[in-house]
Protein backbone atom coordinates (compact mmCIF):
# COMPACT_ATOMS: atom_id res chain seq x y z
CA UNK A 1 0.00 0.00 0.00
CA UNK A 2 2.80 2.43 0.91
CA UNK A 3 5.88 2.74 -1.31
CA UNK A 4 9.27 1.86 0.14
CA UNK A 5 10.19 5.56 0.16
CA UNK A 6 6.97 6.43 2.04
CA UNK A 7 7.62 3.69 4.61
CA UNK A 8 11.18 4.92 5.12
CA UNK A 9 9.91 8.48 5.56
CA UNK A 10 7.18 7.54 8.03
CA UNK A 11 9.65 5.42 10.02
CA UNK A 12 11.92 8.48 10.34
CA UNK A 13 9.16 10.68 11.80
CA UNK A 14 7.62 10.68 15.27
CA UNK A 15 4.74 13.15 15.02
CA UNK A 16 1.82 13.58 12.65
CA UNK A 17 -1.47 15.46 12.62
CA UNK A 18 -4.82 13.72 12.68
CA UNK A 19 -7.93 15.54 11.45
CA UNK A 20 -11.30 14.19 12.62
CA UNK A 21 -14.88 15.29 12.10
CA UNK A 22 -16.66 16.50 15.26
CA UNK A 23 -20.36 15.84 15.96
CA UNK A 24 -21.27 19.43 15.00
CA UNK A 25 -19.54 19.06 11.62
CA UNK A 26 -16.40 21.07 12.35
CA UNK A 27 -12.92 19.65 11.94
CA UNK A 28 -10.48 18.94 14.76
CA UNK A 29 -6.77 18.66 14.02
CA UNK A 30 -4.52 17.07 16.66
CA UNK A 31 -0.81 16.28 16.89
CA UNK A 32 -0.34 12.53 17.45
CA UNK A 33 2.30 9.85 17.76
CA UNK A 34 1.98 6.99 15.29
CA UNK A 35 3.39 3.79 13.86
CA UNK A 36 2.92 2.19 10.46
CA UNK A 37 1.87 -1.44 10.19
CA UNK A 38 3.37 -2.27 6.80
CA UNK A 39 1.85 -5.76 6.70
CA UNK A 40 -1.69 -4.52 7.33
CA UNK A 41 -1.20 -1.28 5.40
CA UNK A 42 -2.52 0.82 8.30
CA UNK A 43 -1.35 3.65 10.51
CA UNK A 44 -1.88 3.21 14.25
CA UNK A 45 -2.29 6.22 16.54
CA UNK A 46 -1.42 5.82 20.23
CA UNK A 47 -1.61 8.04 23.30
CA UNK A 48 -1.40 8.25 27.08
CA UNK A 49 -5.17 8.40 27.61
CA UNK A 50 -6.38 8.11 24.02
CA UNK A 51 -9.79 6.66 24.90
CA UNK A 52 -10.72 9.82 26.81
CA UNK A 53 -9.94 12.19 23.93
CA UNK A 54 -12.25 13.97 21.51
CA UNK A 55 -10.33 12.53 18.55
CA UNK A 56 -11.04 8.98 19.77
CA UNK A 57 -14.74 9.78 20.26
CA UNK A 58 -14.90 11.48 16.84
CA UNK A 59 -13.43 8.42 15.13
CA UNK A 60 -15.79 6.12 17.02
CA UNK A 61 -18.74 8.25 15.90
CA UNK A 62 -18.00 8.61 12.19
CA UNK A 63 -14.59 7.19 11.21
CA UNK A 64 -13.66 9.93 8.73
CA UNK A 65 -10.02 11.04 9.01
CA UNK A 66 -7.12 12.71 7.29
CA UNK A 67 -3.56 12.25 8.54
CA UNK A 68 -0.50 14.32 7.59
CA UNK A 69 3.20 13.98 8.31
CA UNK A 70 5.51 16.64 6.92
CA UNK A 71 8.84 18.27 7.58
CA UNK A 72 11.26 20.79 6.15
CA UNK A 73 14.44 19.15 4.88
CA UNK A 74 16.13 22.45 4.03
CA UNK A 75 15.33 26.15 3.97
CA UNK A 76 18.02 26.93 1.37
CA UNK A 77 16.98 25.59 -0.99
CA UNK A 78 13.41 25.28 0.29
CA UNK A 79 12.74 21.54 0.42
CA UNK A 80 9.65 20.00 1.98
CA UNK A 81 8.49 16.40 2.36
CA UNK A 82 4.89 15.43 3.00
CA UNK A 83 2.67 12.38 3.18
CA UNK A 84 -1.10 12.76 3.46
CA UNK A 85 -3.50 9.89 4.05
CA UNK A 86 -7.25 10.20 3.66
CA UNK A 87 -9.45 7.34 4.73
CA UNK A 88 -11.48 5.66 7.40
CA UNK A 89 -10.45 4.81 10.93
CA UNK A 90 -11.48 2.58 13.79
CA UNK A 91 -11.45 3.48 17.50
CA UNK A 92 -10.24 0.25 19.11
CA UNK A 93 -9.98 -0.63 22.82
CA UNK A 94 -8.12 -3.39 24.65
CA UNK A 95 -5.21 -3.34 22.20
CA UNK A 96 -1.52 -4.06 22.72
CA UNK A 97 0.54 -0.87 22.53
CA UNK A 98 4.27 -0.31 22.04
CA UNK A 99 4.83 1.25 25.49
CA UNK A 100 3.67 0.74 29.06
CA UNK A 101 2.95 4.49 29.40
CA UNK A 102 0.34 4.29 26.62
CA UNK A 103 -3.32 3.47 27.18
CA UNK A 104 -4.72 0.37 25.47
CA UNK A 105 -6.74 2.28 22.86
CA UNK A 106 -5.67 2.72 19.24
CA UNK A 107 -7.00 4.71 16.33
CA UNK A 108 -6.31 2.53 13.28
CA UNK A 109 -6.33 4.35 9.95
CA UNK A 110 -7.22 2.47 6.76
CA UNK A 111 -5.95 4.56 3.82
CA UNK A 112 -8.16 5.19 0.80
CA UNK A 113 -6.01 7.92 -0.78
CA UNK A 114 -2.29 8.56 -0.34
CA UNK A 115 -0.58 11.74 -1.52
CA UNK A 116 3.15 12.22 -1.10
CA UNK A 117 5.98 14.39 -2.35
CA UNK A 118 9.66 14.90 -1.60
CA UNK A 119 10.13 11.18 -0.93
CA UNK A 120 13.17 9.04 -1.66
CA UNK A 121 16.87 9.68 -1.24
CA UNK A 122 16.84 12.32 -3.97
CA UNK A 123 13.54 13.88 -2.83
CA UNK A 124 12.03 13.38 -6.27
CA UNK A 125 9.49 10.66 -5.53
CA UNK A 126 5.85 11.50 -5.13
CA UNK A 127 2.46 10.02 -5.80
CA UNK A 128 -1.28 10.63 -5.76
CA UNK A 129 -3.23 7.40 -5.72
CA UNK A 130 -6.33 5.65 -4.46
CA UNK A 131 -5.66 2.53 -2.42
CA UNK A 132 -7.58 0.01 -0.33
CA UNK A 133 -11.34 -0.21 -0.71
CA UNK A 134 -11.60 3.01 -2.74
CA UNK A 135 -9.21 1.64 -5.37
CA UNK A 136 -11.14 -1.64 -5.58
CA UNK A 137 -14.61 -0.17 -5.80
Amino acid sequence: MFTDAEIDYLASQRLGRLATLTPDGTLKNSPVGFRVDTEAGTIDIYGRDLGATAKFRNVAANGQVAFVVDDIVSVDPWTVRCLEVRGSAEALSEQDTPGSYLSNEIIRIHPRRIISWGMGTDGQEGSKRNVGRAAQG
